[in-house]
């Protein structure tokens, strides 16, 4: 197809200048400019092709970027870039140097506000307009928002203060029934409810003084345009409810929506998905948690799984259909997750709770207050820590190290590989009496044959991997592979720590009475992490060692592969060696 109508649509001025019968065409072209890039530039599909009308729909109503409009989490916003002056350079998104994959302020005077994690929408438009009625301006104010993200914690303390002012918002509910993994919970069922027309209780939102409207067809373009234009004069908060599909307009991304979620490299015309090698390679790590904590849970009955609503991402998955009744997907609720497995530990039980580094943050009280003081031996499993490549700074796993490191009563863990992983979520679920972090990072391991017999883990101990004379490095995790393969020709000491606290303070005190010069090194900040700790030992201890720290500079890291990311902050191999060999 021609983009007869895309190619001259560059902005939403422009936009505005089409004819509202030829919107329709426009949306198809739009889908399959998406679909050809993501194709072989990868990215996250499904929600973008999910919402075309609606966004072509915002933008042709609204004075954007006058009025403000905000996505939600941000994987739905691809449509949203092109038509806001970056169709030429869509191609370069999540690549190193391009644009982001999520909506950015300093990117874009259309993206009002930086996203990339959930719920964050309805608070942040409602500040917006606050600020709009205290300063005297006529803007209108829109949250996008799914189904999943509603459901969380912060998004139903956005909906409770929003109803009590008299702000000119509108959140638009885009449900799909599907955030990465399918929705869960009694809203999603509520919701359901009122699609099929059976729901016989008040309405929520009506209940918490939003004007409701819908639901309403989210591929009905002049209809959501009708819909938006008469919203423009209702004062107050409101909320449209529109009913979409995500994928839509790719056959495979519609049937298999957690797949196409963010699918990798496609067919652009059949939708298949690229071809697999036929290589034999080490497995992700997340799959070793996920097999690992069946192979466990099959043996302790007491074992249980938690995820805010990565079951797929995490590999929780195989536990809920293995083990169902023991394995909980509790939606988009990091705080809610922690300290649910909190008061599990109290009764006797041993949660696994996983949760991405990057969204443990959100529930940084919890794991303090809930968890921590009262020194309950919940296993907290940290995925995608350390730098987790397109994503960017958003979803890098680059501070927990540091944010727990403060905590008393936990303990901290970074395998350096899979056998590493099995073992201590083996010794973990033995009964520590205290709780564990375990930060492992996103992709493949190092190891094919990695199902060994468990072996218990020495808590607190770290193990030297290669002997020098020279220097010392001590690694935390699994950059220590960039540091083998560096330092294999030189004479240089390497020490796995495994543990950043407790510290093994017995190895330490040999390594700095026998090496004048000691390297740390972490797939992590800098500031507060495994070199901090090493630093503070070396003070306490009175200990005038050359000490060179080696991480994550005190920046937010943009986006780009991991390797490409590495090589820009001195973590790759070839950076190391120059390092290393510098020092000797």
């Amino acid at each position: 197809m021609q983009n007869n109508f895309l190619n001259r649509t560059n902005s939403p001025k422009e936009l505005r200048l089409l004819n509202q019968k030829d919107l329709p065409q426009l949306a198809q072209e739009l889908r399959e400019f998406i679909i050809n890039i993501v194709a072989t530039k990868e990215g996250h599909l499904g929600a973008s092709l999910g919402v075309v009308e609606l966004t072509i729909a915002l933008h042709y109503v609204f004075n954007t970027p006058d009025d403000q409009l905000i996505w939600d989490v941000g994987h739905q916003a691809y449509g949203h870039k092109i038509l806001t002056e970056r169709q030429k350079i869509f191609h370069t998104n999540r690549q190193l140097g391009g644009i982001s994959g999520f909506p950015k302020r300093e990117e874009s005077a259309y993206d009002t506000f930086g996203v990339g994690h959930s719920s964050t929408s309805i608070s942040a438009a409602l500040g917006m307009a606050i600020a709009s009625k205290l300063k005297g301006e006529d803007k209108q104010h829109i949250a996008v928002i799914g189904d999943a993200s509603i459901a969380s914690g912060m998004a139903f303390e956005g909906l409770n203060h929003a109803g009590v002012t008299d702000a000119n918002l509108l959140v638009i509910l885009n449900d799909n029934a599907i955030g990465i993994d399918p929705s869960v919970g009694a809203l999603k069922q509520y919701l359901t409810n009122v699609k099929k027309g059976t729901q016989k209780q008040d309405n929520i939102f009506e209940a918490l003084n939003f004007d409701y409207s819908g639901p309403i067809d989210g591929h009905d373009v002049h209809t959501i345009i009708s819909e938006l234009e008469r919203l423009k004069t209702v004062k107050g908060p409101k909320l449209l409810h529109v009913i979409t599909t995500k994928g839509k307009g790719l056959k495979q991304a519609e049937t298999d929506q957690v797949k196409y979620h963010a699918p990798g490299k496609f067919d652009a015309k059949t939708g298949d998905l690229a071809t697999k090698s036929d290589k034999v390679e080490p497995p992700k790590y997340q799959d070793v948690f996920g097999y690992t904590i069946v192979e466990l849970a099959k043996q302790n009955k007491n074992i249980v799984g938690i995820t805010p609503a990565m079951p797929t991402g995490s590999s929780l998955k195989y536990m809920m259909t293995e083990i169902p009744d023991r394995a909980f997907d509790v939606g988009i609720a990091e705080q809610h997750a922690v300290t649910m497995a909190a008061g599990m530990a109290t009764q006797g039980l041993i949660p696994f709770c996983n949760i991405y580094s990057t969204f443990l943050q959100r529930a940084y009280d919890q794991i303090i207050h809930d968890v921590a003081i009262q020194k309950l031996p919940v296993i907290f499993c940290l995925d995608r820590a350390g730098l987790v490549g397109e994503d960017g700074a958003t979803h890098h796993g680059v501070f927990d190290l540091s944010y727990l490191r403060c905590i008393p009563n936990l303990i901290i863990f970074a395998p350096r590989n899979e056998m590493e992983l099995r073992n201590i979520m083996y010794t973990a679920q033995l009964g520590l009496g205290q709780p564990i972090a375990i930060r492992y990072p996103r992709g493949r391991g190092v190891t094919i044959d990695w199902k060994q017999p468990f072996s218990k883990i020495e808590i607190g101990k770290g193990i030297p991997l290669k002997m020098g004379q020279k220097l010392a490095v001590l690694s935390i995790g699994t950059i220590s592979k960039n540091v083998t393969k560096s330092i294999t020709d030189l004479d240089i000491s390497h020490y796995d720590m495994r543990f950043v606290k407790p510290l093994d303070e017995n190895l330490l005190h040999t390594i700095f009475k026998t090496y004048n010069v000691v390297v740390t090194i972490e797939d992590h900040t800098i500031k507060g992490g495994f070199g901090s700790a090493i630093l503070e030992f070396a003070s306490e201890n009175g200990y005038k060692n050359s000490i060179k720290t080696l991480g994550i500079p005190d920046d937010f890291v943009e986006h780009g592969s991991v390797d490409e990311l590495q090589e820009s902050i001195g973590l790759d191999v070839e950076s190391l060696i120059n390092v290393f060999k510098t020092l000797l």
